[in-house]
């Protein structure tokens, strides 16, 4: 194993290498174009952007609430697989299709997210169309 090293002169130690779980479950949508649903490393649990499909369907939710609440049933179920909850995350970003969807997702979002510290003062939300990005209140 080899020791941090210092990068140079700004004060960063850099780690080795990490192992790296991947993360798997058949309660969200399998990994499209090749990424994992979810990677553990160093104790963190990375889940990978996911999105408002059914697994058991494949079907597409309609509403931006509809839609929220799918990808975080998806998300919670990477979760479980990993031994976390919806109340372990600390940290997330959202991409919405149209910015216009924001007070509907941030409405299904706060029923999922109930914890003090809410995770939505973490949170970022970008509009793909846009390009842009806004942080939450």
């Amino acid at each position: 194993m080899q020791t941090p090293r210092r990068a140079s002169g700004d004060g960063v130690t850099l780690a080795p290498s990490l192992a790296k779980e991947v993360i798997t479950t058949g309660g969200a949508p399998s990994g499209f174009a090749g990424y994992s649903q979810a990677i553990r490393a160093n104790g963190f649990v990375f889940v990978a952007g996911q999105p408002s499909i059914d697994p058991a369907t494949g079907k597409i939710a309609e509403t931006i609430q509809e839609q929220t609440r799918q990808c975080l049933r998806n998300i919670e179920a990477i979760l479980e697989a990993a031994g976390c909850t919806i109340a372990d995350v600390a940290q997330a970003t959202v991409i919405l299709d149209d910015e216009s969807d924001f007070a509907g997702m941030n409405e299904e979002w706060g029923r999922w997210f109930t914890t003090d510290p809410r995770p939505d003062k973490g949170r970022s939300c970008r509009s793909a169309r846009r390009g842009c990005a806004s942080r939450s209140p």
